[in-house]
Parts: structure tokens; C-alpha cells; sequence
């Protein structure tokens, strides 16, 4: 059975650092990689960059302006022709976790909310790139604001980052009304703060995603690695029978006419066409769509996904 659906009524609608700091042991399971990996410093990773560095990765024909100290000589003896070797740098890299706390995420029908799967979720890669080595880093934001945490190295860097995602004024604050603009200025500010070579995690459930949100999942992928983690609701993907639901979203209740056949097919519409979008955002290089629903420990999930890698 799922932690989800183990845990108290309390767990399922907020975090607690004490919790976020218990995931400690299964984050550290979870085993980082992607298939291509960029940064500056020197650590524990390797990078496809090429370059002067500790392994070697291959041997190649010589090319005008490589340096004479590469030359690979056995191969070049071998084969009469100038060879020169190759290296993989080992590298560390910077991981940036972005945390969609917005009033939509306040909301599950099953399971835990939106908003505390991807809570926990964030802290699991959190304790896995601490335990790799890597630098932590954040950007969480709701319909209030957003929070920045730069790259740190340590333990640390990760208590301050779930620090910072429990004092969020989210879990006990409504504003006006959703900010429309809160996910793409978020992502903006990420494209401007994250460094090349970062491997990015964006949990959220990526509501209002147009194709301005598209071209800056793009321009992030460009020179950074993208984790799409998409938190889900069952009933986002079909409504229950027709019928009018009270359901609560943080601490608005909404009723819900499900009775109507153009509203459900158009509420259907909308979540494939989300759904799709994602996909094909997923389907990009350097992009990789990590579905997470609400009923589903991300505990379970993460360590699935990385294995398969």
C-alpha cells in the first residue's frame, strides 16, 4: 500500500519539514541520471562535453587545432593515420527544483493534494541530489509570489529549500483569485537564474499551459535538463457520473455540474489536450515527462522512472 494512502487526513492536505526531512532515506535511493549532462565544476558526473579530463572515452582521426598532447599513439601507430584521444569530464551539476504552489494544486479527489505529492516529490530529488554531490537549488512559487533559493552544496541547502516550501503562505492563505501569470513569470525567472548544464525538475500539474509556457520549457531545455513531473487527479482525465459535486479546493468549495454532456466532453477535451501538449514537450531533446498521479506515492514513482533510465 502507498504512503498516500497510508497517511493521516492532515498529511493529505499539507507538509510538514518533519516529513519533508523522513523522506531523507528513500530520496537517497533514487539515483539521478539523464541522458546528457552539462556544468562547470569538477565532481562526480560525467559530461559529454569533450575535453582534457580523467576517463577516456574514445579515439578519433586527428583534426586541425587539436592539441599535440592528445595524440593517441597506439592507435595512430596502428593504423598509420593521426589519432587523438578523448575524454568525459567528471562534473558536478547544479539541481534546480521548481515548485508549482498555486490554488490549483490545492486540490485532489483522491490521494494527497496536487500540491503536497509534489511537495514531497521535490523534497525526494532534493535528498537525492545532496546524496549525489550535486548543488541544490529552488524557485517556489503560488498565486502570492515566489521564493529563489540559489545552488548550494549540502544538507543544508536542502533543509533551507524545504524550509522554504512548508512556510509558504500557500498552505494556509487564499489571494483574490488564481494569478494567471504566476507559472510563467516562475519559469521566466528560471530560465534567467538556472545555469547551463542544471538538471531542472518542474513539479506541477501545469495548468494554463499555452504555447508562450511551451516556448519557455524550449529555451530551458536549450542548455539545461528538464524533469516535467506532472501531478494529476484522476478525475482531471474523466468526471465521476452526472450529478452536481461539492469539492474543495484549499479552502474555497466549488460545486461542480457534471449532468451536462457538452461540459463533459469539453472538460475531457481540455485534459487530453493538456495532457498532449506535455507529451510532445516530453518528446524534445533534453525534456522528459514524469506522470504523477495523486493516488500514487512519489516515493513509488520517482525510483520507477529513474530505473528504467
Amino acid at each position: 500500500m502507498s504512503a498516500v494512502a497510508e497517511s493521516s487526513p492532515e498529511a493529505l492536505t499539507a507538509v510538514s519539514l518533519r516529513e519533508l526531512i523522513a523522506l531523507k532515506p528513500a530520496g537517497e535511493m533514487i539515483k539521478l541520471a539523464t541522458p546528457r549532462i552539462r556544468a562547470y565544476a569538477a565532481g562526480g558526473h560525467l559530461s559529454p562535453f569533450k575535453g582534457r579530463g580523467v576517463e577516456f572515452d574514445e579515439s578519433r582521426p586527428y583534426q586541425e587545432g587539436d592539441d599535440l598532447r592528445t595524440i593517441d599513439w597506439r592507435v595512430t601507430a596502428r593504423t598509420g593515420r593521426p589519432h587523438t584521444k578523448v575524454f568525459r569530464e567528471e562534473r558536478n551539476r547544479p539541481v534546480i527544483l521548481w515548485l508549482d504552489l498555486r490554488d490549483a494544486m490545492m486540490f485532489a479527489t483522491r490521494g494527497a493534494y496536487k500540491s503536497v505529492v509534489a511537495a514531497r516529490a521535490a523534497a525526494l530529488i532534493g535528498w537525492s541530489a545532496v546524496a549525489n554531490g550535486d548543488q541544490l537549488g529552488g524557485l517556489v512559487f503560488s498565486d502570492q509570489g515566489h521564493d529563489e533559493l540559489r545552488p548550494r552544496l549540502g544538507r543544508r541547502a536542502a533543509l533551507r529549500l524545504m524550509q522554504l516550501i512548508v512556510s509558504n503562505p500557500a498552505w494556509g492563505e487564499r489571494g483574490d483569485g488564481p494569478d494567471q501569470g504566476a507559472a510563467p513569470h516562475a519559469l521566466s525567472r528560471l530560465n534567467r537564474v538556472a545555469r547551463p548544464g542544471s538538471l531542472a525538475f518542474l513539479f506541477s500539474d501545469f495548468s494554463g499551459i499555452d504555447q508562450t509556457f511551451e516556448r519557455q520549457v524550449m529555451q530551458l531545455a536549450s542548455h539545461c535538463d528538464v524533469q516535467l513531473v506532472y501531478i494529476f487527479d484522476p478525475v482531471e482525465a474523466e468526471l465521476p457520473p452526472p450529478g452536481e459535486y461539492r469539492i474543495n479546493v484549499g479552502k474555497r468549495v466549488v460545486t461542480v455540474d457534471t449532468s451536462s454532456k457538452e461540459v463533459r466532453e469539453r472538460y475531457e477535451r481540455s485534459f487530453r489536450e493538456r495532457r498532449a501538449r506535455l507529451e510532445g514537450l516530453g518528446r524534445l531533446p533534453g525534456v522528459r515527462l514524469v506522470p504523477c498521479p495523486t493516488t500514487e506515492d512519489p516515493a513509488m514513482v520517482l525510483p520507477r522512472y529513474f530505473a528504467r533510465r
